[in-house]
């Protein structure tokens, strides 16, 4: 399998400019509902849970790798692919996973867009979500999948190096960090562990990567190009991002009730001014680059169900993009305090999350995809499923010790449907797949 683009002949540039779709993914996984779980993991556990900010971007790269495969492979989106190999309702119930998923965690990432805003400049909150729901409409309704890609690339670069920065003037304990690779689960941090693993392993990048991939033209051929935009976004960057803040935080912090523009503003009288406002950039520039590349899932996944195009250039998906841009706006409004809810929304994300593995694997190891999966990425993938559908049941069962309200009552719900489903669809290979002996 050959790619126009090789390693050995073509320049850095050359390569990063090639790169984009698994870059988007990216901008969404390194954005402040990560961020919310990274700090909360490290002002409360200290080091603890380095272990599971290590193995989320392993397990990112991963679940990008493995549908990164199935869009190259099959060359069409993801829905389009389960209608024809499982039926429309299964194809139904993957889009509603991803807008039920995609849809709360854009009003909350709205939210933290406005607070980032209103804290650098001073103005309200609530008309800057006005006015980032303007410049999503135009940006992305007006211009297309091109300039996320781009947006992307630019902002996820940009944050890496500013957290990046942050571990310069702070004091790092290298002997507790080492510590924290050593695997365990404290008391009362399933939700954290899930939240942090959710920033990476989450149905919203799961699901956009095989119409991404559709938007640049790339097939089969661009198998190798494709590999390394996954281990350079994901493994590399997003990676780093993710460690960075983790030992900033970890470090210097130890208030469990801060705010990620808080633990920003925290960090000035801790280490410096200059840390504070690296700190404050990056996060402002994490939280744009998701609320951009998150607008996009959910209209790929409904105008790819009812038959449109998934590009501008179709007028019907330029409606939708436009559609969910300024839906995002009341988030702007919601009232608490967002760190908690960032960390819901991504651990909300993580229950949805072994479904679309599931899904994914099926159809890379269906005989009617046409190309089956090695042992080594099923080995891979079935490790994904079990660490997320582990993690997800430890948050449920979590959230029911500590006693259900209206919200957790709902994820629970959304929990035990999709758990259904998963068995369901693992009996429906079985019967259909396997031979029988």
């Amino acid at each position: 399998m050959t790619s126009e683009y090789s390693l050995e002949v073509g320049t850095v540039r050359e390569y990063f400019g090639a790169m984009g779709p698994s870059w988007v993914a990216g901008a969404i996984a390194a954005g402040p509902a990560t961020m919310a779980s990274l700090i909360t993991a490290g002002a409360i556990f200290d080091y603890q849970l380095l272990w599971v900010v290590v193995l989320s971007a392993v397990a990112g790269t991963l679940a990008q790798y493995l549908a990164m495969r199935l869009g190259l492979l099959t060359e069409r989106g993801i829905v389009g692919v389960v209608e024809d190999h499982l039926g429309e309702t299964w194809a139904w119930i993957l889009v509603a996973d991803v807008v039920i998923a995609a849809g709360v965690a854009q009003l909350v990432i709205m939210k933290t867009v406005a607070s980032v805003s209103a804290t650098i400049t001073g103005i309200d909150p609530r008309l800057w979500g006005i006015a980032w729901g303007g410049i999503l409409v135009l940006g992305l309704a007006g211009q297309g999948y091109r300039f996320v890609e781009l947006f992307a690339k630019l902002l996820v670069t940009a944050v890496v190096l500013a957290f990046v920065a942050s571990l310069f003037v702070v004091s790092i304990d290298i002997g507790q960090a080492t510590q924290g690779l050593i695997p365990t689960l404290p008391g009362g941090s399933a939700l954290v562990a899930a939240g942090i693993l959710g920033g990476a392993v989450h149905i919203t990048l799961i699901t956009m990567h095989s119409y991404t991939m559709r938007a640049r033209g790339w097939t089969e051929r661009d198998y190798d190009l494709a590999t390394v935009d996954v281990l350079a976004s994901m493994l590399v960057a997003f990676g780093i991002y993710s460690i960075a803040i983790f030992l900033v935080t970890a470090s210097t912090l130890t208030d469990p009730d801060l705010t990620t523009v808080g633990a920003a503003q925290a960090l000035g009288p801790l280490v410096g001014p200059a840390a504070k406002w690296l700190f404050l950039l990056g996060l402002g520039a994490a939280a744009v680059s998701t609320l951009g590349g998150n607008t996009i899932v959910p209209p790929f996944l409904v105008a790819d169900k009812l038959g449109w195009g998934t590009t501008v250039e179709d007028t019907r998906y330029r409606v939708l993009l436009a559609l969910f841009a300024v839906l995002s706006v009341p988030g702007a409004f919601i009232g608490g305090e967002v760190i908690g809810q960032l960390v819901l929304v991504l651990a909300l994300g993580t229950v949805g999350t072994p479904f679309a593995i599931a899904v994914v694997l099926y159809l890379l190891n269906a005989e009617s995809v046409g190309a089956s999966n090695s042992t080594l990425a099923n080995l891979g993938g079935l490790a994904l499923l079990a660490v997320s559908g582990g993690l997800a049941a430890n948050f449920v069962r979590e959230q029911i010790a500590t006693g259900l309200d209206l919200l957790s009552g709902l994820v629970l719900i959304f929990a035990l449907v999709l758990a259904a489903a998963t068995l369901v669809l693992f009996g429906q290979y079985v019967r259909e797949e396997v031979p029988l002996a």
